[in-house]
């Protein structure tokens, strides 16, 4: 028999041809503390049904792995899916958002805010099926009979789809009598899915997940009120437009509908911007406005354009970056590791921002710093500014929203405003696009454009990026007075064709090649949007693209 010599857990071995790697787990022993969920083979995620005719490398992954956890939370939702089935055979259950660390799905035509019961009843189906330990049943089938499946199982979204793919072959799951198409692997069987809530949460339900770092607890819940709010209209908006999933996407586009999708989604844009510049207005006492979010959201062209529609409103706006208000090199705090912390609130000198801020409104004339990140060194250029009664400060910077920021700056004169990149289309109905996934493809196009990183490198700093905003940003973000979604309905369609050949540097020697794989797949379910000369020089796209008409 022809054997398979692979590297699994620093060790060389040799495998019978076809082995699977539940079977190689056997007689391997992974250093992991909870259960293997699946494996990464030369770099690639793999199912542990996956069989062996070639060598490998393989490293076993459990839900502490960010691909882990993805398994994870897709086995979760399929259980999810089939609980609700079984309770109420005719139910459209759909996950809608990631909201107050959990992810946010509704039952149409059923308000569950009244309907508690229904919500626990669902729950302890939930529980009887990870009892029962299914397993998640992948199966290869021609592409022209998974949409005959779709089609008898009420998934248009899904036929609509799979319709479009020039693929011939494709694969489904299938859990007991269930059957269903994920854009990622599962786990091996219902079983392992241990750790989950599901509790009420508006009009429906939230469905909570353990903690990556500790997977014995649940994310802890966090009310999101203001977030919701803005996910939900964004949600009315893509429906209105009848492309609330990319199937959809892709037929207005091959409808020649394209360039004014790109009309329409910029001009949302601009009158959401003025519609906040009018509430400054109306509010005769804000004088500093604050302008926080995370990477790649558009902060700087947002912050622009607010400017414009400030000074239409007889206002006149003056722009500080808070990049400028760090402290020397020198004087940064380390973090654990012993390596300058940038990212912590501390890194900023607030009291010279507070002393600026404060002066400004007395009436004086200061001398704003500028910072050089190459040396590290704060300096002065001679660049003055002094503010009167018309005078309206904007900062931007990643800690805008951080109450230890402002805390001796007076309240009345503040508002706050958080800024993201809100993505609200979704593959299907039952597949949604993470918000992460568009600022980090805005991100890649950028860095690479104006930075000079590969997307190799973008990909590798992207989890310490990741930290920092979960714990410098998104803590403060339900403080705002307003959020505004930066995300464009067109977007990942037309940012597609840049991203896909960076992407496909990445080598598969590389960690990052499995991100890289998973973010090329979803993208290849978008059609190409050429339509780019529709995209005005003011679009906050454009940060990233280029051809902004304004200056960085």
């Amino acid at each position: 028999m022809l054997n398979i010599e692979c590297i699994c857990t620093n060790q060389v071995k040799k495998f019978p041809f076809g082995t699977r790697l539940y079977e190689i787990l056997k007689e391997t022993t992974p250093k992991l503390k909870y259960p293997v969920l699946g494996a990464l083979t030369d770099n690639e995620v793999q199912e542990l049904s996956f069989r062996i005719i070639k060598p490998h490398k393989i490293e076993f992954i459990d839900i502490t792995n960010q691909d882990g956890m993805r398994m994870y939370f897709r086995s979760l939702y399929f259980v999810l899916m089939k609980a609700v089935k079984d309770i109420m055979p005719d139910a459209d259950l759909m996950i809608e958002h990631t909201v107050s660390k959990g992810y946010f799905c509704e039952i149409k035509g059923v308000n569950l805010s009244s309907n508690n019961n229904l919500i626990e009843d669902i729950k302890m189906q939930m529980q009887k099926i990870i009892v029962a330990d299914y397993p998640f049943i992948r199966k290869d089938i021609l592409n022209s009979e998974a949409v005959k499946i779709f089609e008898a199982n009420n998934f248009p979204e899904k036929v609509n789809l799979f319709k479009q793919s020039p693929a011939l072959y494709t694969s489904i799951y299938q859990l007991d009598n269930m059957l269903d198409y994920f854009y990622g692997y599962l786990v091996p069987s219902t079983g392992y899915l241990k750790k989950f809530d599901l509790i009420p949460l508006y009009n429906g339900m939230l469905l909570q997940i353990p903690q990556r770092s500790n997977p014995e607890k649940l994310e802890r819940f966090v009310k999101q009120d203001k977030m919701f709010d803005i996910l939900e209209e964004h949600k009315k908006w893509v429906k209105a437009l009848n492309s609330a999933n990319v199937g959809r996407l892709n037929d207005r586009i091959n409808e020649g509908y394209g360039g004014e999708l790109i009309k329409i989604s910029e001009a949302l844009h601009e009158k959401k911007i003025a519609e906040i510049a009018d509430k400054i207005k109306e509010k005769k006492t804000i004088k500093l406005i604050l302008i926080a979010g995370p990477s790649s959201s558009g902060k700087t062209t947002f912050s622009k354009r607010l400017a414009v529609q400030l000074i239409v409103s007889g206002l006149k706006p003056v722009q500080l970056s808070l990049d400028n208000y760090f402290v020397n090199r020198e004087d940064t705090p380390l973090d654990e590791n012993g390596e300058y912390d940038f990212e912590t609130i501390n890194a900023i000198d607030i009291k010279l921002f507070t002393e600026n801020i404060n002066d400004l409104q007395k009436g004086k004339t200061i001398e704003i710093p500028k910072f050089s990140f190459e040396n590290g060194k704060r300096f002065f250029d001679g660049t003055k500014i002094s503010a009167d009664d018309e005078t309206i400060i904007i900062a931007e910077g990643i800690h805008a929203l951080n109450p230890e920021l402002t805390k001796n700056i007076d309240t009345k004169i503040k508002y706050k405003i958080y800024i993201s990149a809100l993505t609200q289309i979704g593959i299907d109905g039952h597949n949604r696009i993470p918000t992460t996934d568009n600022r980090l493809l805005r991100r890649i196009i950028r860095d690479y454009k104006y930075r000079g990183y590969s997307a190799f490198e973008t990909l590798k700093r992207w989890p310490s990026v990741r930290r920092g905003e979960e714990k410098n940003i998104f803590p403060f973000q339900e403080h705002a007075d307003i959020m505004f979604n930066s995300a464009l309905l067109y977007e990942l369609a037309l940012i597609k064709k840049y991203a896909e050949p960076l992407l496909k540097n990445i080598c598969q020697s590389e960690k990052e090649y499995a991100e890289a794989r998973r973010i090329l797949k979803f993208l290849s379910y978008f059609k190409d949007l050429n339509e780019e000369d529709e995209i005005p020089p003011t679009s906050i796209l454009r940060e990233f693209l280029g051809d902004s008409s304004f200056h960085y």
